[in-house]
């Protein structure tokens, strides 16, 4: 199998896909659900992303984008909920992707075992198609454009009341860190999930995790009533923005890739774009003896922040929030995906790297080489909250 037909693995490096790619011949079944594509001449490209199958497909017509999950991980009520919310957005003003309807008025068809989707592929510069999470901008103003282009998506989410989506796998939600007793929302988050429930009765990752993370809830705990809920993307790194052009100057210009997307707050998605961009957490697994090697982007991380404020400022107590957030968001994909290792791909040695590697390990960097970066980050509330007073004075 040639590279450009493996995934991304979880060390950073290219693996057999979980997943087998799509064919020609699939593809075509898929596109005869739908009246005005066509036929399907060529597979333009294969997504390394490992959750999934995707390629980029060419029709007489047009390209477009078709994305193949396995329906115990998305099945169609599973990609309803993020189509309607794409939908929302984009009646709102915001740069995604269309989502195409069958001719049934369908958008996500289920075929045997899995489930399918297909969008429109916009114009714009996939510059970062190959880059992981966790690696960083290209350059500072990739990072303060990123920053523009989610404070945008955040004005067009305000007003979508969609309830919290129901329990799947691969959502990074926010509900165990969002009241006053993470221990007994992550027993019923656990519960829920009976694969993971049998896990972590033979681990300690729960209450390692719970224990490391509390001084970092106790600081939110104190600002949650200033942060409202809003329907989020949960996973703004790099690689799901298209981009103006190819140079160190180019401008974010759509926002793609809703399958994390979840009723969190604007706080929590900033703080998933800073664990995603900013820090090289593959450092870590390479090192992870070392983590005060693990490097940290902060010219990127002042763009960024400076670049979400130019259009959506952050009220004070939501700046505050966002230290202790960045140390908590990680906590419920961890746990999501070390449950879709478990239920889906039944691998205890991909399930371990994500618990305790992933969440465990991420958890302990922030109570010790990561209090630099919570550290900046409380610095720039402060500075934030002096600018306010100054201007209310």
């Amino acid at each position: 199998m040639s590279s450009a037909m493996k995934a991304h693995g979880l060390d950073g490096t290219l693996v057999e896909p979980d997943w087998p790619p799509l064919t020609l011949d699939e593809v075509r079944g898929v596109l005869g659900e739908y009246q005005n594509l066509g036929e399907p001449t060529k597979l333009l490209s294969v997504s390394p992303r490992p959750f999934s199958a995707a390629s980029v497909v060419a029709t007489p017509s047009e390209h477009v984008f078709i994305k193949r999950h396995h329906r115990a991980v998305r099945d169609a009520n599973g990609l309803n909920e993020e189509h309607r919310f794409i939908a929302y957005l984009r009646a709102h003003g915001a740069a995604t992707p269309r989502v195409y309807a069958a001719a049934s008025g369908a958008t996500a068809i289920e075929l045997d075992e899995w489930t399918y989707e297909v969008h429109e592929t916009l114009d714009g510069a996939d510059l970062y198609e190959d880059a992981l999470s966790w690696t960083p901008f290209q350059s500072v103003a990739h990072a303060r454009s990123a920053g523009q282009a989610l404070a945008r998506l955040h004005q067009a989410s305000a007003g979508y009341d969609a309830p919290v989506r129901k329990h799947r796998p691969l959502v990074a939600g926010f509900t165990i860190f969002a009241g006053p007793d993470p221990g007994a929302e992550l027993n019923d988050y656990i519960a829920a999930r009976p694969a993971l429930a049998d896990y972590l009765e033979r681990r300690s990752c729960r209450d390692e995790a719970l224990e490391l993370l509390a001084p970092f809830h106790a600081e939110l705990l104190q600002l949650l009533h200033a942060v409202p809920p809003l329907w989020t993307h949960n996973d703004l790194h790099a690689s799901n923005l298209l981009w103006s052009d190819s140079s160190a100057d180019a401008r974010a210009v759509a926002v793609i890739d809703f399958g994390l997307a979840d009723r969190t707050s604007a706080v929590h998605d900033l703080a998933q774009a800073i664990e995603r961009n900013i820090v090289e957490w593959l450092a870590l697994v390479e090192e992870p003896l070392h983590p005060e090697r693990v490097p940290v982007h902060f010219d990127h991380l002042n763009a960024l922040l400076d670049g979400y404020e130019s259009v959506r400022p952050f009220k004070c107590e939501e700046a505050a929030a966002l230290a202790p957030m960045t140390a908590l968001c990680h906590a419920e994909f961890a746990l999501s995906e070390t449950d879709y290792f478990l239920s889906v791909l039944h691998s205890e040695e991909k399930a371990r790297m994500a618990c305790e590697g992933y969440l465990v390990a991420h958890a302990r960097w922030f109570r010790g080489a990561g209090s630099k970066l919570l550290d900046a980050l409380r610095a720039w509330a402060a500075v934030h909250g002096q600018v306010h007073d100054a201007v209310r004075r």
